[in-house]
C-alpha cells in the first residue's frame, strides 16, 4: 500500500497527542487544561490524499455497480462525532484541525476561529457557519456497500481522521452537496475539484466500496483537472 506524507504527518500527529493528552479517566481539571492548550500543541494536519496517479489507480480497481437501495438506512447506524480525547468530539477536533486562531471552551467547544471553506471560498467567522462534512456521505456510504458492515466499520468510516473524509467547510455549500456523489455535485470551486476526487477516489478504496459508472466517470474527469495545477 502506498502511504503518503500527509498520511504519515496526521498518523506521527495523531500519536504524539495520545501521548501528549491525559486519560479518559483524569481529573475534569485536567481535560480543563488540555482545552486550553496552543494551538500548536494540539494540531493535526488535514490529512492530504494520494496523488492523481495513485487515485487514477485505486480508482480502476473500485467495483462498479449499481447503487443500493436505502431501505433500512439511518445516520443512528454511523455513529458519528465519537470522543477522541477528554471531552473533545470528532466533529470539534476537524474544527480546531482546520480553523485558524481557533478558541475552546472548557468543553471542547469553538468558541471563536475562522474557517476557510474548501468548497466555496467562502471564510467563516463563527462555528455555527461550519460543517464538518463527510467527503463520502453516509448516505451514499451506504447505498455504495456500507449496509453490509457492522457497526464498528460504520463508526470507523464515520470518524475518519486518518484518511480524506472530514473536511471543515461553509454549512450552505455542505447542504447543498448533501448526500450526492460527484456525478451529480461538484464543489463549486472548480480549483478544488483535483483535491476532492483524490479524496474521494481514495476514501471509497479505503473501505472497499462500490462507485457508479456515472460516478467513476466524473471522477475520472475531475482527476484530469489535477493537470491544470
Amino acid at each position: 500500500m502506498i502511504i503518503s506524507r500527509g498520511w504519515l504527518r496526521a498518523a506521527i500527529a495523531l500519536t504524539a497527542l495520545s501521548c501528549a493528552v491525559a486519560p479518559a479517566t483524569a481529573p475534569a481539571s485536567a481535560a480543563a487544561a488540555l482545552t486550553g492548550r496552543s494551538q500548536s500543541a494540539l494540531r493535526l494536519a488535514l490529512p492530504e490524499p494520494p496523488p492523481a496517479e495513485v487515485a487514477r489507480g485505486e480508482l480502476s480497481e473500485l467495483n462498479v455497480e449499481a447503487p443500493h437501495t436505502m431501505s433500512g438506512y439511518s445516520r443512528a447506524k454511523f455513529p458519528h462525532w465519537a470522543k477522541q480525547y477528554g471531552e473533545c468530539d470528532t466533529r470539534e477536533v476537524v474544527l480546531q484541525r482546520d480553523g485558524q486562531n481557533v478558541a475552546q471552551d472548557d468543553k471542547c467547544r469553538a468558541v471563536q476561529g475562522t474557517w476557510y471553506s474548501e468548497y466555496d471560498g467562502k471564510t467563516l467567522t463563527a462555528a455555527g457557519q461550519v460543517d464538518v462534512d463527510h467527503m463520502v456521505p453516509l448516505a451514499a456510504g451506504w447505498r455504495a456497500g456500507a449496509d453490509q458492515w457492522d457497526t464498528a466499520k460504520r463508526k470507523a468510516f464515520a470518524n475518519d481522521l486518518e484518511h480524506s473524509q472530514l473536511i471543515a467547510v461553509s454549512a450552505a455549500s455542505n447542504r447543498s452537496k448533501g448526500d450526492q456523489t460527484p456525478d451529480l455535485w461538484k464543489p463549486p470551486l472548480r480549483s478544488y475539484w483535483c483535491a476532492y476526487s483524490r479524496a474521494w477516489t481514495d476514501v471509497k478504496h479505503v473501505y472497499g466500496l462500490n462507485v457508479t459508472q456515472a460516478e467513476k466517470t466524473a471522477l475520472g474527469e475531475m482527476l484530469d483537472t489535477c493537470t491544470d495545477h
